[in-house]
């Protein structure tokens, strides 16, 4: 009997140890399941920024290809009338857009390549889409 008080005595308290273990790896668990929902968000925001960019730069193209040619290069280059109001729209889009401003380059034979740029609030470097066109007609 004395042996059976003696077991007794030495697991006293294992419960709430074993308690207290159990809440650490939930707890562990708990944790990562929220550094995965932070990752899923930025991963969300960079791709929506990535596809507001491609939108914006496509939009300028075709509003291209609907234009005169004859004046493409002095509207939609960098510094037209044209480039100005897009401008300002990538600007309202795009975070960092008003630092680091798109261009616009019209070349030979109307081959256009429109670079969208912006910056995320949370990141240090600044992104980029560039998309090259041939505008012909």
């Amino acid at each position: 009997m004395e042996n059976h008080v003696k077991n007794r005595a030495t697991q006293r308290g294992s419960i709430l140890l074993e308690g207290l273990i159990a809440i650490l790896i939930f707890s562990f668990g708990i944790l990562a399941l929220v550094g995965m929902q932070a990752a899923a968000i930025k991963s969300t925001s960079e791709a929506k920024y990535r596809t507001d960019a491609s939108f914006l730069a496509n939009q300028l193209v075709g509003q291209m290809w609907a234009d005169n040619r004859a004046t493409m290069a002095s509207n939609y280059q960098t510094g037209g009338s044209a480039y100005n109001t897009w401008k300002t729209q990538v600007e309202a889009t795009l975070p960092g857009a008003a630092a680091n401003p798109p261009t616009v380059v019209v070349g030979a034979n109307n081959q256009v390549t429109v670079t969208v740029r912006w910056q995320a609030p949370s990141e240090s470097a600044a992104h980029r889409f560039v998309l090259v066109a041939q505008v012909n007609g």
